[in-house]
């Protein structure tokens, strides 16, 4: 199905956290779209983590692109070659010093497919404890929080999770502990 061409990539920029490039392709039907742009990010991994006290860890931060403190799951930046499972568990320890007994993979979605091309990997993290102290990076001040299940259940139903790939994830997170 997919007969579309990409027929040039130009770098604009080049990061670690935002690469921008510009793109042309032609379809099937031999449209040229030129310039197409992409963004490209590296894939992240975020977590619904439970506590061994069935508490559900979430995190408030700044977020400067919207200008607003948000409430949101654990989780960041993939690093080039690392697995998923061990991705999710070092941002999981990075950020909350905690660590889980079990992850459950729940999928993958894309934020916005028609500029980004990165992956957000979910999980389901359950039985977790304290173990270390948070281990942040230089630009992160993060505030844990803890809250029970149904109080997360109704902070999602009420559309307070602002980051959409969290809630996809509290979403699917509730689907499986719910088999």
């Amino acid at each position: 199905m997919n007969n579309f061409k990409t027929l040039n990539k130009e770098y604009i920029n080049k990061h670690q956290y935002f690469t921008a490039r510009r793109d042309s392709y032609e379809t099937p039907t031999g449209k040229i779209v030129d310039p197409y742009f992409v963004v490209e990010m590296p894939d992240a991994a975020l977590a619904m983590a439970i506590t061994e006290n069935n508490e559900v860890l979430l995190i408030k931060q700044y977020r400067h692109p919207i200008d607003a403190v948000s409430t949101e799951l654990p989780g960041g930046f993939i690093d080039d070659n690392e697995p998923l499972e061990t991705a999710v568990a070092r941002e999981l320890m990075e950020e909350t010093g905690y660590e889980f007994k079990s992850y459950h993979y729940l999928g993958k979605t894309y934020a916005n497919p028609g500029v980004l091309c990165n992956a957000t990997h979910m999980f389901l993290a359950k039985g977790g404890k304290k173990v270390a102290i948070q281990s942040l990076d230089a630009n992160e001040e993060i505030e844990i929080l803890f809250k029970p299940l149904e109080e997360v259940r109704q902070m999602l139903l009420n559309n307070e999770f602002k980051q959409s790939m969290h809630a996809l994830c509290v979403y699917y997170a509730f689907n499986q502990l719910a088999k």
